[in-house]
């Protein structure tokens, strides 16, 4: 079995994203959650482009990863200076990682329109550049930039430039689809023949500008590349980079290649996540293999036949990266999506009572009136208890009120709620930063001194839909709240053409879900 290994870019070609920043202590967490992942080279960034890279640098070296090589990244000198004279050449061998990458020009374009020196010292510069790496004793890389779109153009000059890396040493010479825009086929051809030209091991860098990064970096595999450079996530310039996420999955279980450890393999949700979380980016509900919604089913067909057999509408075990299977109920759920819910959330319920038509008739109704419960999973387990008659009453409502008031160049609001809750009537008011906090506050007044545990409970996100635009003011909204407490998360959902009660509707569930909880 051949051997592939990942080399990550995401601390620096990643960091090139627009809307990506990274500080020197991200990097440095990024990199050892890249090390516990097992990817063989961490590619730190360029020493020679600026001081937080330098600083990295500096500070990785002090610090044990047990897996993985760092690299330093960099270009050949410069033309007509000497290799031991080039400052960023200095930088790199100062920056004393293990590795390093050296990027250089394969396309006459760039050449002589871009470095605007002659094809013959481009080759100069190339050979000189990995020789004085090599001589430093460090492992070099040589990254062929825009390397496909070189030889579609040039095929002879192309490789000319690739001999040149390999007899100065190089370790591995990575093919780079700069611009992103080889198809598959030509992927497939061109790393062909490569293979056939040069002895010293080759990798595979794409960029997604089409779209395929990762389906083309997987077919340089099948034609004999031995490393595949990307990033977490697929960060990077423009449309970013090959995404690490889905080809190390795509190597372990499709093709049999061990790039990581079973027990590796089921952190990559979390690292996928992690640095999503470092990048204050949302994570990609619909990402393969690792998204939240990856292995989430919703059509009643698909439940009913993944809850006979899960291989019907699964390629993988959500267990083997990290994730796991989720049923969601909507309107286009029939009773095996209820059945199972109702299992997941430890009810007994069989599968073919008038108690489970009952409730699917209660959903498709609410997701008629513009209910949604698939960011709702708190409300919808309120729904099923009440229908089972299941569920404790804990408060009922009287009625509320809420003022919102301009005084001074000031907004303050301001909630009254009556409730009877355990026989006795309770009235309170609240003032808040907004209606949603006013009330929020009164009802947490009124109850706390029967249910104190409510006073661990945070409103942490609140979200508001216009469902019906050509309504216009007169449309039903939607809100959604999540709420967290002692570290579990549940959402909540309230729809109503008046946005307060559909505030009251979406709090008034998330305080039932918790009192329901603590007393199932």
């Amino acid at each position: 079995m051949m051997n592939v290994y990942m080399y990550d870019t995401t601390l620096r070609d990643g960091s090139q994203g627009e809307g990506i920043s990274f500080s020197v202590g991200d990097k440095i967490r990024i990199a050892h959650e890249l090390n516990k992942m097992g990817i063989h080279y961490i590619e730190g960034g360029w020493p020679g482009s600026n001081p937080k890279d330098i600083n990295f640098f500096k500070e990785i070296s002090s610090h044990n990863l047990s897996n993985s090589k760092i690299a330093a990244f960099g270009s050949t000198k410069r033309a007509n200076v000497k290799a031991e004279n080039d400052a960023n050449l200095i930088k790199l061998v100062e920056a004393q990682t293990p590795v390093v990458t050296l990027f250089g020009k394969s396309w006459t374009l760039h050449v002589l329109q871009i470095l605007r020196t002659s094809l013959e010292e481009n080759i100069n510069m190339i050979y000189d550049s990995i020789q004085f790496i090599k001589s430093n004793g460090r492992q070099a890389f040589y990254d062929a930039e825009h390397f496909f779109d070189g030889y579609k153009d040039d095929p002879k000059y192309t490789m000319e430039t690739l001999k040149a890396a390999e007899s100065a040493g190089a370790d591995c010479i990575i093919l780079c689809d700069t611009n992103g825009g080889s198809m598959p086929g030509e992927i497939q051809q061109i790393v062909t023949d490569v293979k056939k030209a040069v002895k010293t091991p080759i990798g595979i860098h794409c960029h997604n500008d089409s779209g395929i990064a990762v389906a083309n970096s997987l077919i340089a595999v099948e034609c004999g590349a031995e490393q595949v450079q990307g990033t977490i996530n697929g960060f990077g310039e423009r449309s970013g980079n090959t995404n690490l996420i889905s080809v190390i999955p795509s190597l372990k279980l499709k093709y049999h290649i061990d790039t990581v450890t079973d027990d590796q393999l089921k952190t990559l949700c979390e690292l996928s996540q992690f640095v999503d979380d470092l990048a204050n980016r949302r994570h990609d509900n619909g990402a393969p293999y690792v998204g939240l919604s990856a292995f989430a089913h919703k059509g009643g067909m698909h439940v009913n036949a993944v809850q006979k057999n899960p291989v019907s509408f699964e390629h993988i075990n959500p267990e083997q990266v990290g994730n796991e299977r989720r049923i969601l109920v909507s309107e286009l759920s029939g009773r095996s999506n209820i059945f199972l819910k109702a299992k997941e959330l430890d009810i007994n319920l069989e599968q073919n009572t008038p108690e489970v038509k009952d409730i699917l008739q209660s959903l498709k109704k609410l997701e008629h009136e513009g209910y949604e419960f698939e960011a709702a999973e708190g409300s919808f387990e309120v729904l099923l208890r009440k229908n089972l008659q299941k569920n404790k009453n804990f408060f009922d409502l009287l009625g509320f009120r809420v003022i919102v008031e301009k005084k001074d160049n000031k907004l303050t609001s301001e909630a009254t709620i009556k409730l009877n809750v355990k026989g006795k009537e309770v009235y309170t008011v609240a003032e808040g930063d907004g209606p949603v906090n006013a009330m929020d506050k009164a009802l947490r007044k009124a109850l706390e001194k029967f249910y104190p545990s409510l006073s661990n409970v945070k409103l942490i996100d609140f979200k508001v839909r216009v469902i019906e635009g050509s309504s216009g003011t007169g449309a039903k909204v939607r809100v959604l709240i999540q709420s967290h407490c002692e570290g579990k998360y549940w959402g909540t959902i309230g729809v109503s053409e008046n946005i307060i009660e559909a505030c009251w509707k979406a709090l008034s569930d998330s305080v039932e879900y918790k009192l329901l909880k603590e007393n199932c």
